[in-house]
């Protein structure tokens, strides 16, 4: 078992960025592939960015590639997603999911773990 916990989420204007983070409590979450989605009010749930457990291999959904950067820290014990130029799309409750897996392709797949999400709001 494993309970994603995200922060760093906020306000922030439109170019700016945020860096949020995921930890978790019960099993290390090193030992799992992380991944982050969002959920824009309104709209269907999205997948943002991924990281394999230990090669470091990273994917993103064009709408933030260039932008996101997603790295996890195992000494830490965490996953970042940092979010530079940030723009009034991007606003949504942003999930930190666990144990997923990656396909052939590259396509991450969803674990079964999700944390609380942490709402970022980006101003125009």
């Amino acid at each position: 078992q494993v309970q994603p916990v995200e922060s760093g989420g906020g306000l922030v204007q439109a170019g700016g960025s945020l860096r949020l983070s995921c930890a978790a409590s019960g099993r290390p979450l090193r030992a799992y592939p992380v991944g982050w989605y969002r959920r824009a009010p309104g709209k269907l749930r999205e997948f943002v960015a991924a990281i394999s457990r230990s090669t470091g291999r990273t994917n993103y959904a064009d709408s933030v590639r260039g932008r996101f950067t997603i790295s996890r820290d195992n000494e830490k014990n965490e996953v970042y997603l940092q979010m530079n130029t940030l723009q009034p799309d991007d606003t949504a409750v942003y999930y930190c999911n666990v144990d997923g897996a990656f396909q052939y392709s590259g396509v991450y797949d969803a674990g079964k773990y999700w944390g609380q999400g942490t709402q970022v709001t980006v101003a125009s």
